[in-house]
């Protein structure tokens, strides 16, 4: 392997609008990552999210493909 070509991997903090702190690894250049979004705020991971069947979408596909 070459020497020198390869980005430094190191610990860095990423910080959610939430107020959530995580360690991550990453090859950025920087110590702090804001984030939008993260595990504790995602509305899948919380259990808020809603499936939506907009007209019967999800009865055609079954009844496409299963049936």
């Amino acid at each position: 392997m070459k020497k020198g070509i390869h980005p430094k991997y190191s610990q860095i903090s990423a910080k959610c609008v939430c107020g959530n702190t995580m360690i991550l690894f990453s090859t950025l250049n920087q110590e702090l990552l804001n984030i939008d979004i993260c595990y504790k705020c995602h509305p899948f991971y919380t259990g808020q999210q809603r499936v939506l069947n907009k007209g019967g979408r999800i009865e055609r596909f079954n009844k496409k493909f299963f049936s």
